[in-house]
């Protein structure tokens, strides 16, 4: 039997806004139900760049912590009763980072079996590192939620990471997609297939009068917050669906219930923080890794290059608003 070194190196933060130090710290070794991989590269979030600054009691990340929640790589190992995956199996996942799981920036993780799925041939291991979180949380709100249908007009608030993955599965089952958010992003959305609507130069009654003859939506997918979920309780149909992975703050009830419209709120991290769903997880990507080798669905992924010495770089540019596109942390390779 081979014999493995003991500790790998990972970024550790060891407290609110700490710099990221590089430290070895103990490999971990996996338990049963769990699937050690070797990270190629580690999606990052803005989610991350909260928890760093402690403004996501939500995520339940204690310090020290390592981050990143997203990760791309090949299985080295697999603990006992795991059938799913064999060892060089590249695989993907949202697996960490949070709940006081260990993150992906870090050479080796040990993660829930569940959480993982077959890496799209189709993808480089950075591509695919980008997926996991937008695509489960549009997913979720999309289709298992508002169970959105062919010919059905969705209306996309906002077209971040979650945006543009929204209009990729919308158009994939065959809805008619349109999407709200400033002129700069006119171009990404036509591009995409949805019909580009400008937040500053129209109003909600506007674009529901022009786009839905007064009718309103059948789903609107709130990805901003605020008055975007506002809009959105204006912007539906009767008896229509509105979802956000944003329903926070206090909002009227009011123009939704006019509607007998009905509201669902998507909390992705709610597996890995309860422990219990989490198959579902692995379920959905599997459908992600599906979408993408049919062409159906394709990442938004930053150009630029960041090492894995170079994370702190990735968080001040998301930080700084110069993306396009996720950015993603190589580890290894």
């Amino acid at each position: 039997m081979s014999s493995h070194p003991a500790t790998m190196e990972a970024l550790v933060v060891r407290g609110i806004n700490a710099p990221f130090t590089r430290e070895k710290v103990a490999r971990p070794i996996p338990g049963a139900g769990q699937v050690l991989v070797r990270v190629m590269a580690s999606g990052v979030n803005p989610l991350d760049l909260k928890i760093r600054s402690g403004s996501a009691p939500h995520a339940k990340h204690p310090f020290p912590a390592v981050l990143g929640m997203d990760l791309a790589g090949v299985v080295e190992s697999v603990g006992a009763g795991v059938s799913a995956f064999v060892e060089h199996d590249e695989v993907y996942g949202l697996t960490g980072g949070v709940g006081g799981l260990q993150g992906s920036l870090a050479e080796f993780v040990a993660v829930d079996a569940d959480l993982l799925a077959p890496k799209p041939k189709n993808l480089s291991m950075r591509e695919a590192a980008s997926l996991p979180l937008v695509f489960i949380t549009a997913w979720e709100g999309l289709i298992d939620r508002a169970q959105v249908q062919t010919r059905q007009k969705v209306l996309v608030q906002g077209v971040g990471g979650v945006g543009h993955m929204v209009i990729q599965i919308a158009r994939a089952y065959g809805a008619e997609v349109f999407a709200v958010d400033g002129l700069k992003k006119h171009d990404l959305i036509e591009r995409l297939g949805a019909t580009s609507i400008d937040r500053q130069a129209t109003s909600v009654e506007e674009y529901v009068s022009d786009h839905t003859a007064g009718e309103g939506f059948d789903v609107v997918y709130d990805t901003v917050g605020g008055a975007a979920l506002d809009a959105s309780f204006n912007a539906v149909r009767r008896f229509g669906q509105v979802v956000s992975c944003l329903g926070w703050g206090t909002h009227s009830l009011a123009p939704l219930s006019f509607r007998a419209a009905s509201y669902s709120g998507v909390f992705t991290l709610l597996p890995m923080l309860s422990g219990t769903g989490r198959a579902h997880h692995g379920e959905i990507l599997r459908e992600a890794t599906r979408l993408v080798e049919a062409g159906k669905v394709e990442p938004l992924i930053d150009p630029r290059q960041f090492s894995f010495s170079a994370a702190a770089d990735a968080h001040r540019e998301i930080e700084n608003r110069t993306t396009v596109g996720k950015i993603v942390v190589d580890i290894s390779g």
